[in-house]
């Protein structure tokens, strides 16, 4: 069985290819003209002037749908450049705020050797009233 499939699919792909390759040559149409040829894109409609140049045939989009496309490619490229400056002023703006909020290393220092004599202190006095209130001897009250 499983040789038959390795012999099938082959065959199959070879079946497919001429199809997907006369499709190709179908969505194409050439007409002849004065000067060269029209070439007609029968999917979309789009159309092409052609010329024989070098004994190949050159294509151009036509003169209507060139000033289309760059009328979408100029207004594309005003959006992108809007998004960048967008985005250049909220990293600007974003940076600035980060930096102008952060405290300095020193007032950092400063702020940590508070917190830590506030702590010592802290503790200092709930060591004194350990040693004056000393807890009961006997079993502590059953905590279950």
């Amino acid at each position: 069985m499983r040789g038959r499939i390795l012999i099938s699919l082959p065959l199959f792909g070879l079946l497919c290819a001429p199809a997907s390759a006369e499709g190709d040559a179908e969505r194409y149409r050439l007409e002849k003209t004065g000067d060269g040829y029209v070439r007609m894109d029968t999917v979309t409609g789009a159309m092409s002037t052609c010329r024989e140049q070098s004994g190949q045939l050159v294509c151009r989009m036509a003169a209507d749908e060139r000033s289309v496309v760059q009328d979408e490619m100029d207004r594309m490229q005003g959006q992108v450049k809007a998004l960048e400056e967008r985005v250049a002023k909220l990293e600007n703006s974003l940076t600035s705020r980060l930096e102008s909020s952060l405290p300095s290393e020193e007032e950092f220092n400063k702020t940590m050797g508070y917190m830590e004599r506030f702590f010592r202190s802290f503790m200092g006095i709930v060591r004194d009233i350990e040693k004056e209130d000393p807890p009961p001897a006997g079993p502590g009250p059953d905590r279950t």
